[in-house]
């Protein structure tokens, strides 16, 4: 493979060089937010159209401080069932003149798992209606199969429950999830809780990691994103030199021909 940190990759027919997506809310304060997105490096940050006001009393709300050169990705959390994801869809594309949307369709209220059946259904009506649906999703390859089946832009399995900053509790069905769909967009979206859990989900071979909670409440937002940044560019590296097999036994790393006295 020769895949390295700093191509570009293609999303709903885009090219951009960050493989890191970051939420916008639950900072300390908007200056913080503007300063850690501008560490981590992200290209893309996500909004939430049910949970922001677009604009306050002054007449300025979140998208107009964000920068303009940021890509909007609207999401639909808080959404319960497959209508209401549709209906705050066609507000996003209304309100912000974009056929991009992160489906969110959450089943519970407790572990923020989404709602398969809802969620499937979600996609499927919006990607017929002509958006680029980023699929929020469980870890289950047989679902994020019958979504890219479907022809979301990216499928977005989740690595622990939104906000748990657990890290990836099921690398291996991640990995199943990469080999079954070779040419999806994958991106792991919620649980990440640290740099090694970015990094790891790149070594995986995941194309691209969206955080939130990870960085807006870190004791240190902007430098937490700057080491979210750092972690994904190397676990990309990572997975494209090729780690060596995982062995039982030792191996010597030095060879044992030749040795004095043999």
């Amino acid at each position: 493979m020769d895949k390295q940190v700093g191509e570009s990759w293609t999303l709903a027919g885009r090219n951009f060089t960050s493989r890191l997506l970051l939420g916008t809310s639950r900072y300390p304060d908007p200056q913080t937010m503007l300063d850690a997105i501008q560490a981590s490096g992200a290209e893309i940050v996500t909004v939430s159209i049910r949970r922001i006001s677009l604009h306050d009393a002054s007449g300025e709300g979140l998208l107009d401080i964000l920068p303009p050169e940021l890509t909007i990705l609207p999401n639909t959390a808080g959404c319960q069932t497959a209508r209401d994801a549709l209906l705050t869809a066609q507000l996003a594309r209304e309100a912000l003149e974009t056929d991009w949307i992160k489906l969110e369709v959450i089943g519970d209220d407790r572990t923020l798992f989404p709602d398969v059946e809802h969620t499937v259904r979600a996609a499927d009506e919006l990607i017929r209606d002509g958006f680029q649906v980023f699929a929020y999703t469980n870890d289950d390859p047989v679902t994020c199969r019958k979504l890219a089946d479907l022809g979301c832009a990216a499928v977005m399995p989740l690595g622990a429950p939104i906000g748990s900053g657990a890290g990836l509790r099921n690398p291996y069905n991640l990995r199943i999830i990469r080999e079954q769909l070779p040419h999806t967009p994958l991106i792991v979206d919620a649980g990440v809780g640290t740099a090694s859990d970015a990094a790891r989900a790149m070594e995986l071979g995941m194309d691209g990691v969206l955080l939130n909670t990870a960085v807006a409440e870190a004791r240190q937002p902007v430098v937490m994103a700057e080491a979210m940044r750092l972690g994904i560019e190397a676990g990309r590296l990572a997975y494209a030199a090729g780690r060596i097999p995982q062995r039982l036994y030792a191996r010597a790393s030095s060879p044992l021909e030749g040795l004095v006295g043999t």
